[in-house]
């Protein structure tokens, strides 16, 4: 999705509706026409950026509603969000083959990837118990 985003918090609220149809226009190019998937879901959005200021906490509540009904059925079937910044001008390692990521990198300019996949399986490992309680507890 070409960038920058818009922020779920911006005054121009004709500007941020405008981001979430363009934003549903991609994602149906994409989504090939498939049904809205029912299953719990995992959502990561990266913003790939020149450095410019951007509350990362406002980028994928407009995402989310602009998939809702298109991608995903209800934005209450996603269990886990992940959302990142990084930015174009450090050096990366891209650790998946997909080309399309590869030539927006390479195309310098601002984008969003955005992945929406099965969620994870939903075990609960409580870190906090086996980090700082003493043996035997």
């Amino acid at each position: 999705m070409p960038g920058p985003p818009i922020s779920a918090q911006t005054r121009r609220r004709e500007r941020l509706e405008r981001w979430r149809r363009e934003v549903g226009v991609v994602a149906r190019g994409i989504w090939n026409d498939s049904d809205p998937v029912g299953e719990p879901i995992a959502v990561t959005v990266i913003y790939f950026s020149h450095g410019r200021p951007f509350d990362l906490d406002n980028i994928p509540k407009p995402i989310l509603d602009a998939l809702k009904g298109l991608v995903y059925v209800d934005d209450n079937q996603v269990t886990d969000l992940v959302c990142r910044k990084r930015y174009l001008n450090d050096e990366m390692e891209i650790l998946t083959d997909l080309a399309s990521l590869e030539r927006a990198l390479s195309s310098r300019i601002e984008f969003l990837h955005i992945v929406v996949e099965d969620a994870p399986q939903q075990e609960v490992v409580s870190w906090y118990r086996t980090r700082l309680l003493p043996k035997g507890n």
